[in-house]
């Protein structure tokens, strides 16, 4: 537990810039409070001690603005930024070195019993608001964009954003843990294609009424099949997806 303690205090050096001695870590950091806090109680509910462990976790609440059950499993070098909000239900599990931002929520989706909160894997980074739910795998290296909605498994070396988050992979890409500004905007991504699409539809139409002004002279063959083509344009209930990131996007990109 001690040597989880200090790894947890030297983590944050190396990832907080306003960290600058021991003293204002230990006093003024209330993630690594409640780190301290959910170590004690966390082994006391493992020795089998009633009531205690759940009175120590109420205590840090109040103190620090972070709910983390007794039973839930964190691993060495956990940062909690700022803290405030964050909820970590009891069976959730973290992953070593997860960096966890305010107002996250690692909980349950149900009444049901036994596992029923995440598991995140190592290195991951859980963005501001984000909402990881229900009994699901996040694996190592996935970046959850900040208020995020993450209701599926997700694969590592993944960044998810959206709600519901969606997956865009960037397997082989070295990003730092603290670039927010880098994350990807899928739903623009989608929006822009389906503007596109709906101008070539437009041009299509457009074409169509241009070669029915130019072939009066041919009323009712011309202008029979001109009908058929826009009643089947009006009436298709499903275009042509072409571009690829509009079907993920329906589709939930994988997850």
């Amino acid at each position: 537990m001690f040597l989880k303690l200090r790894t947890d205090l030297r983590i944050i050096f190396e990832r907080d810039p306003a960290a600058r001695n021991w003293l204002e870590v230990l006093f003024c950091y209330p993630g690594l409070q409640a780190l301290i806090f959910h170590r004690i109680a966390h082994w006391l509910r493992a020795i089998g001690l009633p009531f205690i462990p759940r009175f120590i976790s109420h205590i840090a609440r109040f103190l620090t603005g972070i709910e983390i059950h007794p039973g839930a499993v964190i691993g060495q070098g956990v940062f909690i930024d700022h803290g405030m909000g964050v909820v970590i239900g009891e069976t959730a599990i973290i992953g070593d070195y997860a960096l966890i931002y305010q107002g996250v929520t690692l909980g349950g989706t149900g009444k049901e019993s036994g596992k029923r909160h995440p598991t995140i894997g190592e290195n991951v980074v859980v963005g501001a608001g984000a909402k990881v739910l229900g009994n699901i795998q996040i694996g190592n290296n996935v970046r959850i964009g900040a208020g995020s909605v993450v209701l599926r498994d997700v694969p590592s070396d993944c960044t998810v954003v959206g709600i519901p988050g969606r997956i865009v992979y960037r397997s082989g890409v070295k990003v730092s843990p603290l670039e927010h500004n880098n994350l990807p905007d899928s739903e623009a991504q989608v929006i822009r294609s389906l503007v596109n699409r709906i101008e070539a539809l437009e041009e299509q139409l457009q074409e169509l009424q241009d070669t029915r002004s130019d072939v009066k002279t041919r009323v009712l063959v011309g202008a029979n099949n001109l009908i058929e083509e826009e009643k089947s344009l009006r009436t298709a209930p499903v275009c042509n997806v072409r571009n690829r990131e509009i079907q993920e996007f329906l589709d939930g990109s994988g997850i």
